[in-house]
């Protein structure tokens, strides 16, 4: 009898480290797959702001640039950024231009203020998928 009960002592208490020991490894790995409280907070922030989900698109290689319209074309425009550089828009057939209302490309006008989302191209460019016309 003593080394019955030897055994079933053993095993409960080898199953009480096994299941400690799978308790804190899954508790370590969980831990380092959450984000920290500082990221966590910016990208809640960003997705509640104004252009958030633009500003989040970008970070995952789309493109976005904000500034002047310098010069245009049936299908481009070109757009002053607020560092003084500027960027190639291209336009596509599936691009939505809006203001208040839709756009079309004839309100995109040199000197107007636009926001424009889009894929970047390999050349520092960005086929639009959106452009917003500023006031």
């Amino acid at each position: 009898m003593k080394s019955s009960k030897n055994i079933i002592v053993s095993i409960i208490i080898t199953a009480i480290i096994a299941g400690g020991a799978g308790f804190g490894g899954g508790y370590l790995v969980g831990k380092a797959q959450t984000p920290s409280r500082g990221n966590f907070a910016q990208l809640g922030a960003n997705a509640n702001r104004p252009g958030g989900a633009a500003a989040n698109r970008l970070r995952q290689g789309s493109g976005m640039i904000n500034g002047e319209i310098l010069s245009k074309d049936d299908k481009s425009i070109t757009v002053k950024n607020r560092d003084g550089g500027s960027k190639i828009i291209f336009l596509a057939p599936s691009t939505i231009i809006s203001k208040t209302t839709d756009g079309t490309p004839n309100d995109l006008a040199v000197g107007e203020t636009v926001i424009a989302t889009g894929t970047a191209n390999n050349d520092g460019s960005i086929t639009a998928q959106n452009i917003q016309i500023r006031p």
